[in-house]
């Protein structure tokens, strides 16, 4: 593997090869020293178009975890902001000598356009490219649903083991959520069973094309969920009035201290961040003791670690050898 720009890259003997060594990883994390030699040398570019806070920070963690020269940056306050294309940008990272590029764009295409352009010879991770995919997103939540469905919270206990059968309910506004698409992807090639519950208006053309079940009824896709992801509304994409009001959309798609008890004890409740409070979730919901929305956030660094790890020193031992 090259490059990670869509969870589609990876097959199922790929995809489990991520989540186990990032579960090396996180095993690595608990030690009292929790830097690895491995990407020792190598340099490690965070190129993000967008604001970002919690896949930028993660991302910047994991590389510097590994040892690697971290290089951040943002269009804010760069050449970008003056009208610079993103191939002299590339060019100027390929002269910096980058082994591997994450970049986040607001284009759907641009990581690839950046991995296929033959700009830079480094690796490239897509941290998210408009409204298309989001991969490292989706691995990081199949790690998460993994600990708490098959490997029942013990380190290293889920190792080899897939979502087969597992059935996952992702809520709200799939149009515009490349974390949304990711999922379904990358859960699909992991055996578990995705339900899209949305608005019309909030779910995409050709939806049906996709490897998963879609309903426009909350409470009936709850019954039987092992896991339930709430997705942002992102306001910021919206350029129309895709449902009648925030209150009626909270009412008929928000997550809430009712819809809590309609599901299973083991369920577990997830959302990719940023939340909006009160709209898709409620503070009962996003608070409660089946939340893994903190644990997911911790889950990624791990995850990113094993990429960038599987990236650019894949044939190595994780611990890295000798510091």
């Amino acid at each position: 593997m090259r490059h990670l720009l869509s969870a589609a890259d990876l097959d199922r003997d790929a995809a489990l090869r991520v989540l186990d060594t990032a579960e090396q990883m996180a095993a690595t994390q608990q030690r009292e020293i929790k830097k690895l030699p491995t990407l020792r040398g190598r340099t490690v570019v965070n190129l993000f178009f967008e604001d970002s806070t919690r896949t930028r920070i993660s991302f910047e963690a994991a590389a510097k975890r590994l040892s690697a020269d971290v290089i951040n940056f943002s269009a804010k306050g760069s050449s970008v902001s003056k009208g610079e294309s993103l191939k002299d940008t590339a060019l100027t990272l390929e002269a910096m000598g980058a082994d591997a590029v994450v970049v986040r764009h607001g284009a759907s295409g641009g990581a690839h356009r950046l991995a296929t352009s033959g700009w830079i010879n480094g690796s490239v991770v897509n941290a998210g490219d408009g409204t298309h995919e989001h991969p490292t997103q989706a691995l990081l939540d199949a790690f998460t649903m993994r600990h708490h469905l098959v490997g029942q919270r013990e380190p290293g206990a889920a190792t080899g083991e897939d979502l087969a059968g597992r059935k996952v309910t992702i809520v709200g506004d799939v149009l515009h959520s490349r974390v949304a698409r990711s999922n379904v992807l990358l859960l699909h090639t992991l055996g578990a069973e995705v339900t899209l519950v949305a608005p019309p208006t909030l779910l995409p053309v050709g939806v049906q094309t996709w490897p998963c079940a879609t309903s426009y009824d909350l409470d009936s896709a709850l019954e039987g969920a092992d896991a339930v992801m709430m997705l942002r509304v992102q306001v910021e994409r919206m350029n129309a009035a895709y449902f009648p009001s925030a209150r009626e959309y909270s009412r008929r798609y928000g997550l809430d201290a009712r819809r809590l008890r309609l599901m299973a004890e083991h369920t577990i409740v997830m959302h990719p961040g940023p939340m909006n409070r009160g709209l898709e979730i409620s503070a009962d919901a996003a608070d409660s003791a089946r939340s893994t929305i903190v644990e997911q956030v911790s889950n990624g660094v791990s995850v990113r670690m094993a990429v960038l790890y599987l990236l650019l020193a894949g044939s190595d031992d994780v611990d890295g050898g000798t510091a």
